[in-house]
């Protein structure tokens, strides 16, 4: 019994310092606060906010592993709803919105992953050179020896053309290591004889398939676009944090990917799986491949429709480049995986899509919309559509509620316009919705549907309606395009 209390006892004081590395600005201190960091990572979030809820822990625990960085890198929080001044003068309008400060001022959004190792990786690489300077055989063995893909560029003089083009291009891929090199003992040791680059496979990544190191004398776009492609391989770990770099067409396999405590196992199947991908290997929309841990993408199965997750063989899911969802139904094998692909590629198959059941009746003034009707509704190229995008967590979407269903009423009467809404946690949001935050809002015109506008406005209704007077494609029959009431052209019956 006394085992266990100090065991909750450490692991309550562990979470509790956590929570205490992050910082904590207020209207009052924020700007002398942020100046006293070269470089800090700010997140403005709301307390109610269900992503804000899912980031806490990554958060926190980035926190704590940052400040053993070297440099230390800080990490800190706004709360929104009681900082308002803050949040309005950084435009915050969704939650949670993270940026970059550096030396006091404001740097960039934060636009990277939301789990601890990727954010750890950016904020590292923000307070870091772009390449680290590597003098010795020594400093170039040690960089080699981390579990990601390492870039080494090789130089005559540090201000030479192709290292000015190295360092602009490794400014560009912030998730991937770069060095840099005009040491003749390193350029002995990796034989190396001219200016050039050189990637390097981790030995866990290395397979009887693709070369394990890369080496090209190609420099700016070409550079970049080689050490884009090779350093994911034929197929690469996907994890939380570099996610974002596979792109679409992509087929992924889940399972028990652990490189650190089962390498041998998760190479298992990944060999199986780049078998497969070889074959496609610079073929013209050929999809990417990657294997992802099965326990980390859990949310990612469940919306492509994998539930039940039970056996010891991975799971595939294939997304197509506006994120349209196949899954393998058949049990896996290096078979059903080819033919999976083979039909992926050429469109034989049926996506999976998450959608609640389409409403009935739907007449109410706000239009629902879930994912089976969406080309119905918002599709429809004989409306114009404003749609919002929204959480039922979501505080300032339970705000907006009366003043949208108020708008909805109002031009209840305009046959060319659409007012809509949908649930985006529980339906599956088209590619060129990008909704990273609630609500979002997109007007989606007649004849424009491919190419939605986002919405930018004011959230009163007298906004909705002069956006929608001036926006919409032939006018609104109530309103003039200034968004004034038309007066009423009958003739008044003199009494």
């Amino acid at each position: 019994m006394k085992t266990l209390i100090l065991y909750l006892c450490v692991a309550l004081y562990s979470v509790v310092q956590a929570a205490d590395d992050v910082l904590v600005f207020t209207d009052a201190d924020f700007a002398t606060a942020v100046a006293k960091h070269p470089v800090i990572l700010v997140e403005f979030y709301a307390p109610w906010c269900g992503h804000c809820k899912r980031l806490a822990p990554e958060y926190e625990k980035a926190a704590t592993i940052l400040l053993g960085s070297d440099p230390p890198v800080a990490l800190a929080k706004v709360d929104c709803t009681v900082e308002t001044n803050t949040c309005s003068k950084y435009g915050v309008s969704g939650y949670p919105t993270l940026k970059i400060f550096k030396n006091g001022e404001f740097s960039k959004d934060y636009e990277g992953p939301r789990e601890t190792d990727g954010i750890v990786k950016v904020m590292n690489r923000e307070a870091g050179p772009v390449s680290k300077k590597l003098e010795t055989k020594e400093q170039a063995l040690k960089f080699l020896e981390k579990d990601t893909v390492g870039v080494i560029g090789f130089f005559n003089a540090e201000d030479s053309a192709k290292a000015k083009s190295f360092l602009k291009v490794a400014d560009g891929l912030p998730s991937i290591r770069f060095g840099h090199t005009t040491s003749d003992e390193v350029k002995a040791e990796f034989k190396v004889t001219e200016e050039g680059a050189k990637m390097f496979r981790p030995p866990a990544l290395q397979s009887k398939f693709e070369d394990a190191e890369v080496y090209t004398t190609e420099t700016g776009d070409k550079l970049k676009s080689i050490l884009e492609s090779e350093s994911l391989g034929l197929c690469g770990e996907r994890t939380t944090g570099n996610a974002e770099n596979f792109g679409k067409p992509l087929c992924v396999v889940y399972y028990n990917v652990d490189y650190k405590k089962n390498p041998k196992g998760t190479n298992y199947w990944r060999n199986r799986v780049m078998k497969v991908a070889k074959e496609y290997k610079g073929k013209e929309g050929a999809p990417r491949f990657a294997i992802s841990n099965i326990d980390e993408f859990g949310r990612e199965l469940d919306e492509c429709g994998i539930e039940n997750r039970s056996g010891d063989k991975p799971f595939v899911c294939c997304y197509d480049s506006s994120n349209k969802k196949y899954k393998l139904t058949e049990v896996f094998s290096i078979e059903s995986l080819e033919k999976h692909v083979e039909d992926f590629v050429a469109g034989k198959l049926e996506p999976h899509l998450k959608s609640e059941p389409v409403p009935e009746p739907n007449d109410d003034p706000v239009k629902v919309v879930v994912a089976k009707n969406f080309d119905e509704i918002v599709n429809n190229e004989d409306k114009d559509v404003l749609i919002e995008f929204y959480a039922p967590w979501c505080g300032h979407c339970k705000t907006l509620a009366p003043k949208y269903e108020e708008l909805a009423q109002k031009l209840a009467g305009e046959s060319d316009i659409v007012i809509a809404k949908m649930d985006a946690t529980a339906n599956d949001v088209p590619s060129q919705y990008d909704v990273r935050g609630f609500p979002t809002i997109y007007f989606a015109p007649k004849g424009s549907k491919s190419s939605p506008r986002k919405y930018e406005g004011g959230r009163e209704v007298d906004d909705f309606i002069k956006y929608l007077a001036k926006e919409s494609t032939d006018g609104l029959s109530g309103y003039d395009r200034d968004g004034k009431k038309k007066k009423d052209k009958k003739k008044k019956t003199e009494l």
